[in-house]
């Protein structure tokens, strides 16, 4: 199939394009490499540097006219959204109505939309969160996920374009970039790994569900076939706090210092996790990494860019 990946130059979506790739599809790839790079390129995968809300990507849907789209470009960091939600807005809201208005105008046959586990609940009642807990964000990024499933409504009950949206718990992994304030794992990694200390924003008891990147590659190929019109959240269901992922980076690494403490952020949740047992009956999904070898995992790609 042709399979056009919006964002596929970044963290997640590369490894998800290099996925797809290896399964034989023609692969397309948007991304305006604000937060993407060269190097995360497959190199057997078409690639256009090009914003998703510019008008030009009609050219692209009208030349490749791909069977699946599969959506991961976005403005991520919640603490950026808080600071400027214009900006998060033009990305996330008009970026991915470009997206599905040219998806129905060259009858792609599917969206894949990514969406947030980590936002679109606000502070969840209920942990771990389940799919039918209402809509809550309380961040302009948590907003723009909320509103992006909407309209994903929307174009499926007007247009009958097909969908799947799946809501993402805390991914890392090879390629997540530790200048980012959004991957805490890189972050901490390459400075422990250096002997330096990383900052806890807050206490360090505030709790996230960290899911390995190639459980959620795993998900989004699943999805192309699977949940049609439905939402999923893709996550491990497991609570980790930001001080336990400390002390398990600090045995992996043989850092031995001591975080430092922060001033707790503006606009992040304390504690949220997922229930992914609708993925796993619907999609057949579930992850196969622990958190330690995840980090194993991550901590090797880490070393290997930084020999």
């Amino acid at each position: 199939m042709k399979i056009l990946v919006t964002g596929g130059a970044g963290f997640i979506a590369s490894n998800l394009v290099d996925e797809l790739v290896s399964l034989g599809h023609s692969v397309i790839v948007i991304d305006n490499l604000s937060t993407g790079k060269t190097e995360n390129l497959n190199k057997e995968a078409i690639f256009y540097r090009l914003d998703i809300s510019d008008k030009n990507v009609e050219t692209i849907f009208k030349k490749h006219r791909p069977d699946i789209v599969d959506h991961h470009a976005a403005q991520i960091s919640v603490v950026n959204s808080v600071s400027d939600p214009i900006k998060d807005a033009q990305t996330n809201i008009i970026g991915l109505l470009n997206i599905l208005t040219h998806s129905v105008k060259y009858k792609v046959k599917k969206v894949i939309n990514v969406s947030s586990g980590g936002v679109v609940y606000g502070d969840p009642k209920q942990l771990p969160a389940k799919e039918t807990l209402p809509f809550d964000p309380l961040s302009p990024y948590g907003i723009s996920k909320t509103t992006g499933e909407y309209y994903l409504r929307f174009f499926s009950k007007v247009y009958g374009l097909k969908s799947t949206s799946l809501r993402y718990s805390n991914v890392y992994g090879p390629r997540q970039d530790p200048k980012g304030e959004a991957g805490v794992i890189a972050i901490f990694s390459k400075l422990m790994l250096r002997g330096k200390a990383p900052t806890i924003f807050g206490n360090g008891r505030q709790e996230r569900d960290y899911v390995f990147v190639k459980d959620i590659v795993d998900a989004n190929v699943l999805a192309m076939t699977k949940g049609d019109g439905e939402a999923f959240n893709i996550g491990t269901g497991i609570p980790t706090s930001v001080n336990q992922l400390f002390s398990v980076l600090k045995t992996l690494t043989d850092f031995d210092g001591e975080p430092i403490y922060g001033e707790a952020r503006k606009g992040e949740l304390f504690r949220n996790y997922l229930d992914s047992a609708k993925a796993k009956r619907v999609l057949g999904w579930k992850p196969k990494h622990d958190l330690e070898n995840g980090l194993k995992k991550t901590l090797g790609w880490v070393r290997s860019v930084n020999d």
